[in-house]
């Protein structure tokens, strides 16, 4: 089933089932998602656009039990189709952005500048793993990795970027990026890949200048959170693997610019435990 359609401001779509649906808004809202198969069942899916020039690209594949949460407000957000470097493009021809079952994703997108908005771009492929959780918000704020009430960010420049992966199964990221809060809106990025199973990653950039963060982790049950923030540019590189898990708790924050690499694999029966506190 193929439905054209143009999504109106303020609009929540909810499709179940199989369908394959298009949406394209002249020079304000669009959304193009596309079901490479017609296999799948059990999809709720919810998208809540409330403002101008905000896109949602994404194919589904065909798995099972699809939980997807979209909202974006304000100007100039875009989500889905990994088509920056490392240079995927739209998966439609080999199983989609998402595949495999039972993944869980809420992403959501601010800017209140207006047309002073730099592009929020929160990108995704996950793949054939199973059971992902995916939580980014772009311009709103969350206190923990349980906390499901996320607060706008009504000082918002945008100009985030996330690149996200994840394969493997079971694997949880959430993330968070803002700023504005010194008038000064440098947008933040972030990468994170993944592969391996039952990895749980949790973090924010939060405050001005280019934060930056990237994390390859490959192997299994890694827990990792981290902090940037403060007013100056942080950067951390960050890849484990390993036969035994790692737990890493960085946090770089303070005006000064802080910047950090890590490479670690461990193969320490039970587990290794890392902690980087830089202010």
């Amino acid at each position: 089933m193929d439905l054209p359609a143009k999504l109106l401001t303020g609009a929540v779509l909810v499709l179940c089932l199989g369908l394959s649906y298009k949406a394209f808004g002249d020079d304000d809202n669009r959304i193009n998602i596309q079901q490479v198969t017609q296999g799948g069942d059990n999809l709720d899916l919810s998208i809540d656009q409330l403002g101008f020039n905000n896109n949602v690209f994404f194919s589904l594949g065909d798995g099972d039990d699809y939980d997807i949460e979209i909202v974006q407000r304000g100007n100039n957000n875009e989500l889905g189709w990994t088509n920056d470097s490392p240079g995927w493009g739209s998966g439609y021809s080999w199983g989609g952005d998402i595949d495999g079952e039972g993944h869980e994703l809420k992403l959501y997108q601010n800017c209140t500048k207006n047309s002073s908005c730099g592009k929020n771009d929160i990108q995704f492929h996950i793949a054939y793993g199973d059971n992902n959780t995916f939580w980014w918000a772009q311009g709103y704020e969350f206190s923990s990795r349980t906390d499901t009430t996320w607060t706008i960010d009504n000082t918002e420049g945008g100009n985030h970027y996330v690149t996200a992966d994840i394969h493997g199964d079971d694997n949880s990221i959430k993330g968070m990026q803002r700023n504005c809060s010194n008038n000064n809106c440098d947008g933040h990025s972030a990468r994170i890949y993944l592969y391996g199973d039952g990895n749980d990653v949790f973090g924010k950039q939060k405050a001005d200048s280019s934060k930056t963060f990237n994390l390859t982790v490959n192997g299994n049950n890694n827990v990792v959170d981290y902090l940037q923030d403060g007013n100056a540019s942080h950067t951390a590189n960050i890849t484990l693997t390993g036969t035994q898990p790692t737990t890493l708790d960085l946090t770089q924050h303070a005006g000064s610019a802080q910047s950090y690499t890590l490479s670690q694999a461990c193969y320490t029966t039970g587990g290794c435990s890392i902690t980087v506190t830089q202010q």
